[in-house]
């Protein structure tokens, strides 16, 4: 019984080999399957890519000068009812905010005060100076007529008032000068209370409350930052330094933002400003790009995608990139072409006198813009050079080859885990199909 037990392990185990093996020849036997791609005729952009951030082009910075706590915040222009506030439009002069200004209105009447009494100082002293011009006059008059009259002593010290007085009044002046600056000084400090619009524009941010006090020591504090014309925005890219030697004032640019993405804008290069950053050791420059917003799509800060344009090629023969990319296995090369050569492609003219340098490098610059790609030649591929130009990244143009419109380029080899004509296994799990009948 035994005995009979092994002999059916044995026929099984001999048949399975025998069924793994025939499904193994089969299997060699069955021819590679290729995906192709035909060259068709297309529109070609090359551009580079780069991500920024929308920026108005001129945004003002609003401080105060003085220091005290905002007392009330201005009236918006377009709805008397509401306060200054994010988004509000302001003209130029639109008062923005108010601070409190008793402190800077009891320094004017100060300075109101000092300036009056000052003038009236001036008044005695222009008067004392009358009075001592016409004592040091009757001084001389009676020296003139009698020398006896009057001692040297008494003439000496009526010009020496005179002369006093004279300087007295001088100072009185300057002193009505001073506090005439000073009151100055203390009606522009009260002016300054009264914070207004430089500009007409879009508040984008508005960093104070009432009740909140600002301190004015070396730097102003910052109190509103104002968009002076948001029709007109700018796109700050950082692109690659090695791309940036690409990129010139004047290019076109295409850019996408998330709040729109089905939506494309324009926009051309202004400036590449020089002061580069590095980070983690990539430099990268900041390209200015200029687009006009007047139907208010777009909105400062928001993150684009640009592209910038570096070539346009309409209606020219392409291949697709991955087709240059692939390469076949030796077997799978039709044996005619297996052994052959490196075929360069020969310059399409060249001048009968050209020197030996110049084309040699010539050919090698021909060399760089070949490629190859593979055509299905019965159940082989074989080879076909190209001359190429201009590449999108997913497609690259053909200038010139043996290659026409229509044809097909292998892209890729199809895998053999589950193929359509490929027999199911009968032990794999059945899924049921979930399409609906037509109709």
């Amino acid at each position: 019984m035994k005995s009979f037990v092994r002999g059916l392990l044995l026929l099984a185990v001999l048949g399975g080999a025998a069924a793994g093996g025939w499904y193994w020849w089969q299997g060699q036997q069955r021819p590679p399957r290729f995906r192709t791609e035909k060259v068709i005729r297309d529109d070609l952009l090359a551009a580079i890519t780069a991500t920024g951030t929308i920026e108005p082009e001129e945004v003002v910075d609003v401080g105060a000068q003085v220091a005290g706590k905002i007392k009330n915040l201005g009236a918006d222009p377009r709805d008397s009812s509401k306060s200054i506030d994010y988004g509000s439009t302001v003209d130029e002069h639109t008062v923005l905010a108010q601070i409190d200004d008793a402190i800077y209105r009891t320094h004017v009447d100060q300075a109101t005060a000092t300036l009056a009494k000052a003038k009236a100082d001036l008044l005695q002293l222009r008067a004392r100076l009358r009075q001592k011009e016409r004592e040091w006059t009757r001084s001389q008059t009676l020296a003139t007529r009698d020398r006896s009259a009057i001692s040297d002593t008494l003439l000496d010290t009526a010009q020496a008032d005179f002369e006093a007085a004279k300087a007295a009044l001088a100072v009185g002046e300057a002193v009505v000068a001073e506090t005439q600056a000073a009151l100055t000084q203390a009606e522009v400090n009260l002016d300054y209370t009264t914070i207004r619009s430089p500009v007409k524009g879009v508040i984008i941010d508005r960093r104070v409350n009432i009740g909140q006090t600002v301190v004015a020591s070396l730097n102003a504090p910052s109190l509103f930052l104002i968009a002076k014309d948001l029709q007109r925005l700018q796109v700050w890219a950082a692109v690659n330094e090695a791309d940036v030697g690409q990129i010139h004032p004047g290019q076109r640019v295409t850019f996408t933002v998330d709040a729109h993405p089905d939506e494309g804008f324009q926009g051309q290069v202004v400036q590449t400003r020089l002061n580069a950053t590095m980070t983690q050791n990539v430099v990268t420059y900041t390209v200015v790009v200029s687009t006009d917003n007047s139907a208010g799509k777009l909105l400062p800060y928001l993150t684009a995608n640009l592209q910038f344009e570096v070539g346009r090629r309409e209606q020219v023969p392409v291949v697709p990139n991955a087709a240059l990319r692939w390469q076949p296995r030796k077997d799978q090369i039709d044996p005619t072409f297996q052994d052959a050569p490196e075929v360069t492609p020969a310059p399409t003219s060249a001048a009968s006198d050209a020197s030996a340098a110049g084309t040699a490098s010539a050919a090698a610059a021909k060399k760089r813009n070949c490629g190859k790609v593979w055509v299905v030649s019965g159940a082989h591929v074989r080879p076909v050079t190209l001359e190429l130009g201009m590449s999108s990244g997913t497609h690259t143009e053909i200038t010139g080859g043996e290659l026409e419109v229509g044809a097909e380029v292998v892209i890729g080899e199809e895998t053999t885990g589950a193929p359509a004509e490929t027999a199911a296994s009968p032990f794999a799990p059945q899924m049921r199909s979930s399409k609906r009948p037509p109709g």
